[in-house]
């Protein structure tokens, strides 16, 4: 009788347990280094504050009527600033932790809400220059976040009574919601620095604000598997957030150089059921 011949099959190679919890243990550690980043950025934020209405305290002369509403308005005002913050870190840690869910939006109609909603914003002439005929999966909800946040920081650096020009563009497979302005523009080599967590751009005008609100644009630029494009000069910066559509058209915009980190393979939007 002939020998049986036993038939090998290939197997796919899996991780052994021992590199699963190498994996795990890493991915453990990135998420505490991040947290533990956080709270020092946030501690170092909070510090300036505390340290002002403390200071005015100290040295309030509470038999000056006029000293106590000075101090008063300080002390609110900085209170104001912190909760500011607060509210800019849960609105960060939420997009960061949440799957955006997607819907099939008519990108013109969305431009047009978006745009009546940022001529509410005061001090300029607003001008809605382009819009796109497209539809693109996204959440319309986040996407009006970021792209008012990004109407924000346009009057905040604009001179008072400029033109802040509006306008969504279709180029090839996506689609950009972008907001131009006429302010100082971007430093050369702080690109990158303006989506860091609390990283500002030093433009010498003494702008308030969290530090927040581009890191929560670029969040949610991600989220969608999109990125922010950037054009500035010394008369304006062009932000832009793009993410894809199912539509065809010109090659887009490249992302902003503060974006040469983003991930490469960012994990698409789960549609609404």
């Amino acid at each position: 009788m002939p020998s049986a011949r036993s038939t090998r099959w290939a197997v796919p190679s899996s991780p052994t347990p021992a590199a699963t919890v190498n994996a795990m243990l890493d991915r453990i550690d990135e998420a505490l280094t991040s947290q533990r980043q956080l709270l020092d950025d946030v501690r170092h934020e909070l510090k300036t504050p505390i340290t002002i209405v403390r200071g005015h305290l100290e040295l309030l002369d509470a038999t000056k009527p006029d000293d106590v509403r000075a101090v008063r308005d300080i002390a609110i005002d900085e209170l104001d600033r912190m909760a500011e913050l607060v509210t800019d870190i849960d609105a960060l840690a939420r997009v960061e932790r949440q799957a955006v869910l997607a819907e099939p939006t008519d990108v013109a109609d969305l431009t047009a809400l978006v745009f009546s909603k940022m001529q509410a914003i005061p001090g300029h002439e607003w001008v809605l220059e382009e819009t796109a005929n497209a539809v693109a999966p996204l959440s319309p909800s986040r996407l009006t976040q970021a792209w008012l946040q990004l109407g924000d920081n346009a009057a905040k650096y604009s001179p008072p009574g400029s033109t802040i020009r509006v306008g969504s563009t279709a180029y090839a497979g996506t689609v950009e919601f972008w907001v131009a302005d006429a302010g100082p523009g971007i430093p050369p080599g702080a690109e990158k620095r303006i989506f860091e967590r609390f990283g500002r751009a030093d433009t010498g005008r003494g702008i308030a604000g969290s530090g927040l609100g581009l890191p929560i644009v670029a969040a949610i630029a991600r989220a969608h598997g999109g990125y922010v494009s950037l054009d500035s000069s010394s008369t304006g910066a062009r932000f832009g957030i793009v993410v894809p559509t199912l539509d065809t058209g010109a090659a887009p915009p490249p992302p902003a150089t503060g974006f040469d980190d983003a991930p490469t393979d960012p994990e698409p939007p789960r549609r609404a059921e």
